[in-house]
């Protein structure tokens, strides 16, 4: 049997379970969740090995006409997974009515690539709603196989599996048979604990933060971290702090549970926050940020 490698885009709306379906594909929790839109921000590879594959799956940010400089370089990660992919997963769910950026569904029905659309969180829906799903993005995207399944309750995801290893083509693989991601330790680690701002503060508070890793000693037995959260106005600092600092604390103690989970290892982390004003908007910072 030759040998198959190829990367598999997975592209799609905001919250329609683009982040739960990569982390169920690769079974490692590379992308953080949450329930607010736009929680995923950049592309983010998954590697799956096997002796006779690679798999190299790109999670990437939900699809949305730009607002901030911030958001037209989500976009360009969006793009790039469009350009690079051996396949692409069009992630949609029971809920949408179509998908909600114009121009990158244009993209997908001229593009030649093998795409599967995935219809996502049919546990929650009726036969009567699939169907009309199923019709409608047999409309859409006439060339494309069309899946019902749910990542969260791991239904279809096994046939789905099998339909990614018949039409990966062959190649040798891309990376070192030991890698999982592209991403470094830090950036996971920054991840985690935006997840939690995500999961506890509301409005654009969560959106107006980056966290970057200071610091990251590694002992025998524990791990020192200390992290800064950016904020860009000074009345979102206090926000983030919280009446005597009890908010900040929260989101330490839960990000230092799920980090220990991922290192197998005691955690000490420090979290500060500093003001970076609009940087949302500037090239530069969203340059040093990543972005």
């Amino acid at each position: 049997m030759q040998h198959k490698s190829g990367f598999v885009n997975i592209i799609g709306s905001p919250n329609v379970g683009k982040s739960t379906l990569m982390n169920r594909l690769v079974g490692e929790k590379l992308s953080i969740i949450t329930s607010k839109a736009q929680t995923t921000r950049h592309r983010i590879l998954g590697i799956v090995n096997d002796e006779n594959y690679q798999i190299v799956f790109s999670d990437t940010p939900g699809v949305l006409d730009p607002h901030y400089k911030l958001h037209e370089n989500m976009m360009s990660f969006v793009n790039s997974a469009l350009k690079d992919a051996d396949i692409i997963l069009l992630v949609t769910d029971i809920y949408e009515t179509g998908i909600n950026h114009e121009a990158t569904l244009k993209r997908i029905q001229k593009t030649t690539i093998p795409v599967i659309v995935l219809i996502n969180k049919i546990d929650q829906g009726t036969p009567e709603i699939l169907n009309e799903k199923v019709q409608y993005w047999a409309q859409q995207l006439p060339n494309a196989e069309i899946l019902p399944i749910s990542a969260l309750e791991n239904v279809n995801v096994d046939i789905l599996w099998n339909k990614i290893i018949d039409i990966l083509p062959e190649n040798p693989p891309f990376y070192d048979k030991e890698e999982l991601t592209d991403k470094p330790m830090r950036f996971f680690i920054s991840e985690m604990i935006r997840e939690k701002i995500f999961l506890h503060y509301k409005k654009e508070v969560p959106y107006a933060t980056q966290v970057v890793v200071e610091e990251y000693f590694e002992d025998d037995n524990i791990i020192r971290i200390r992290a800064i959260i950016f904020v860009e106005r000074p009345t979102q600092k206090g926000i983030i702090i919280g009446h005597k600092g009890n908010k900040i604390k929260q989101v330490g103690i839960e990000a230092r549970k799920d980090i220990e989970k991922f290192v197998n290892k005691h955690i000490h982390l420090e979290l500060f926050v500093k003001v970076d004003k609009d940087w949302r908007e500037n090239e530069k910072k969203l340059d040093k940020y990543g972005y």
